[in-house]
């Protein structure tokens, strides 16, 4: 098993109020709540004070759409946790995908691996992981990646993620 799939579900730490998106799937890709503070290549930093939160946060994002399936998009978000001990990669898939596959990454023709979706809600279905500093590193140092969901156990859909200007967002975040 890979440093992209070792962290146990008790490990994965959820943090709901980072982010709000708004209603009805990802037809359109989910658009945050709050203000793009500032944008690096095909990442935006995007803020916001969530009800009850003392401080605002911040996440950085991308909306990707799969090429050939205007109904598969993604929303790719990296996000601190609120004590500041941990980056997470969240990823929010839109309903309907297979959830026992999870979510494959590929970054420049590598396979990364395989992260599982922790959580559905009426948005889409999330995959997240602790971003340690092998994914991170790979992910700043990347061109291209590649995130694959899955319609049936053999159909894996390629959805493209654009890193330009990763390293410099995650350099950003608050």
């Amino acid at each position: 098993m890979n440093a992209w799939l070792s962290r146990t579900l008790a490990e994965v730490i959820l943090v709901a109020a980072a982010i709000a998106l708004s209603g009805g799937g990802l037809a359109n890709a989910a658009q945050p709540s709050g203000t793009v503070k500032s944008t690096h290549g095909a990442w935006s930093i995007i803020c916001d004070t969530p009800a009850g939160a003392t401080s605002e946060q911040c996440v950085m994002m991308q909306n990707v759409v799969a090429e050939d399936r205007p109904e598969m998009g993604l929303s790719v978000v990296v996000l601190r946790t609120a004590d500041n001990k941990a980056e997470i990669l969240r990823v929010l898939a839109p309903l309907g995908v297979l959830l026992p596959n999870g979510l494959g990454l590929n970054v420049d023709g590598k396979d990364i691996g395989r992260a599982y979706f922790v959580r559905c809600f009426q948005d889409g279905c999330y995959a997240e992981v602790i971003l340690e500093k092998p994914l991170l590193d790979t992910l700043k140092t990347g061109t291209s990646a590649t995130f694959i969901v899955f319609q049936t156990p053999e159909e894996g859909i390629g959805i493209p993620v654009d890193l330009k200007g990763f390293a410099d967002g995650f350099a950003a975040l608050p």
